[in-house]
């Protein structure tokens, strides 16, 4: 054990040799979890629900209207990869404070930008702003640290539904903010960003003042404490390293899918509701349901994701994402309801694909690399719907927004292949230590 690890190990011992209090440590950052993420959410909603309508304004052009959700979920890769390092070294509290307080800095800058009219200080500022995204989404890691195998798809949800309350409130204040903006001078549209700076500072706080002791370091201490017995296992580390790695490559599929669907169809339906003219009230109801439909059904989700298992939780995604782009394509474009049922499927089918596939990746780390790895892993999540965003405006524009939903709902049936051929690779590995034993 090196010096550092023996420190740390020394200072929470109590937390070692004590399951009662690892049980009341983890109670506790579930709370300090859904606090956050009440203000989190509200931050979240902003560049979903007007970023495209803003850079459409500033740009004159919807081909471009995806350029907002392709740079903040652009910003949201970096700021994955650096809060997922920061927090593998120095803990949960210290990352995911960070990230928050600069996707605040970056919701101010997006204000200014429109004030001031500048193009590149709304562009540099959605980047920077991407950080609320990435932070919002690593959050839900904070509440597992010291969960159970058997309690993880839960522990997930619960930081979830947290999260619904202030997404959902967002989009729904669109009007309020954007009132308020321009009571003060500002643009409409910029009210959002308004909210969003301050919810996403708030969060922030709540993490750095309150998440003490960081439950990944007492999880990274007890991981530490217990290396004997593992090094007393030591024969069976081939199979677990080939298990760990196939749940690491089917859980970051998932995810990247319904990622890439979900912010595809979502960022260019705001656009497609002006044009057949809906007004900012009709497009915040619509992205607010969506939203509520990505969140709000998590604990049921995450319950079934731990009884029935994460492989039938992800091809069921996969369905819902499918169903989600064809009633998208098929319904009128002046009918709320129509739209509403697509966007409300697009967030439960996002949400069954985000909890499964989190739960595999955390099956599939532990505590000496997880962080590292769950924020490699958002990386490409980030990427993932970055390329999503940009390609959604050229395909809208240059074809239509029902041709968009079915490209979206099409991709979504990769996911079953995926699964499959995951449970056939383990059905393998399991025959084969069987003829070894």
């Amino acid at each position: 054990m090196t010096g550092t690890h023996k420190q740390r190990h020394d200072h929470f011992r109590k937390y070692v040799d004590s399951p009662e209090k690892q049980r009341r440590l983890y109670k506790r950052s579930l709370v300090i979890v859904i606090l956050s993420q009440l203000f989190g959410g509200a931050g979240l909603a902003a560049g979903v629900t007007v970023g495209a309508l803003l850079a459409q304004d500033m740009l004159g052009s919807d081909s471009l209207a995806g350029v907002p959700a392709a740079l903040f979920t652009l910003g949201s890769a970096v700021a994955a990869m650096l809060v997922g390092r920061l927090s593998q070294r120095h803990g949960r509290r210290l990352g995911l404070a960070a990230g928050f307080i600069t996707g605040g800095i970056g919701a101010i800058g997006v204000t200014l930008a429109a004030f001031y009219s500048s193009v590149i200080l709304l562009f540099v500022s959605l980047v920077i702003y991407g950080a609320g995204t990435a932070t919002n989404l690593q959050a839900r890691y904070a509440g597992t640290d010291l969960a159970k195998p058997n309690e993880r798809a839960r522990a997930i949800s619960i930081a979830m539904v947290a999260t619904t309350f202030g997404a959902v409130a967002g989009p729904n204040l669109v009007d309020v903010t954007g009132h308020f903006a321009t009571g003060i001078g500002f643009p409409a549209l910029t009210g959002p960003f308004m909210l969003a700076a301050v919810a996403y500072l708030l969060a922030g706080f709540v993490f750095f003042i309150f998440l003490r002791p960081d439950p990944f370091v007492v999880a990274k201490t007890i991981f530490d404490a217990q290396a004997d017995i593992r090094q007393s296992k030591g024969d069976n580390d081939q199979t677990n390293q080939a298990s760990q790695n196939r749940g690491l490559i089917v859980g970051a599929t998932v995810m990247i899918l319904t990622q890439i669907v979900m912010v595809a169809i979502m960022t260019m339906t705001p656009v497609h509701m002006k044009h057949h003219g809906h007004g900012l009230g009709d497009v915040g109801l619509v992205i607010g349901i969506h939203i509520g439909a990505m969140y709000l059904p998590s604990l049921l989700t995450g319950m079934l994701a731990d009884k029935i298992g994460r492989t039938t939780m992800s091809i069921a995604s996969g369905g819902v994402l499918l169903s989600a782009g064809i009633v998208a394509a098929l319904v009128p474009a002046d009918s709320m309801f129509g739209l509403t049922t697509a966007l409300a499927l697009l967030g439960l089918g996002w949400n069954f694909g985000l909890i499964s596939g989190t739960a595999i990746i955390i099956d599939a780390t532990d505590p000496a690399t997880r962080a590292k790895t769950q924020g490699t892993i958002d990386v490409l999540i980030a990427l993932a719907g970055a390329s999503g965003g940009a390609l959604s405006g050229m395909i809208a524009a240059n074809s239509s927004y029902a041709l968009l939903s079915l490209c979206g709902g099409a991709l979504a049936l990769l996911l079953i292949p995926v699964v499959l051929w995951s449970r056939k690779r383990k059905i393998t590995i399991s025959s084969s230590n069987d003829l070894k034993l």
